[in-house]
């Protein structure tokens, strides 16, 4: 199976969960337009696996694309494997990757829930290095 983008997902606050949109502009070094996570910084976008939001699901939780705050949802791809500084093609986008993982300085609703959350492990962070449009069923490859 090869990699896709299941969900693009942005919100207008830090802190919230994102909700799922039609397609997403990223803007190089910038992030996604109209995402409050946006900016000159090293996690312009986030990362989040299909397959991390079902093992959340299988513990039980009513939890589904953008709840954990991430702006592209993947299938097909070991987003945590991926070395910083690799390089995807999403779409017609480049993205770089600049961190794997975060600290969660504040317990989120879905840990108080389960006890856990898988974004803090699985969740990745890139910045634009090529700006695109990108919706749900684009490709995604790791470059060589």
């Amino acid at each position: 199976m090869s990699a896709k983008v299941i969900a693009v997902c942005i919100s207008e606050k830090k802190g919230e969960r994102k909700k799922p949109v039609a397609s997403v502009e990223l803007r190089e070094n910038h992030g996604i337009v109209g995402d409050a996570h946006a900016g000159e910084w090293h996690r312009q976008v986030s990362l989040l696996a299909k397959e991390s939001i079902e093992k959340m699901r299988a513990m039980g939780l009513d939890v589904d694309n953008g709840d954990f705050a991430e702006n592209i949802t993947t299938e097909g791809i070991n987003l945590p494997s991926l070395p910083v500084g690799t390089r995807l093609t999403v779409g017609v986008t480049l993205l770089e990757v600049t961190q794997i993982g975060k600290e969660c300085h504040t317990r989120c609703a879905i840990f108080y829930q389960a006890g856990d959350c898988v974004m803090p492990k699985e969740g990745i962070f890139a910045r634009v290095i090529t700006g695109g449009v990108v919706r749900p069923g684009d490709p995604i490859a790791v470059m060589e």
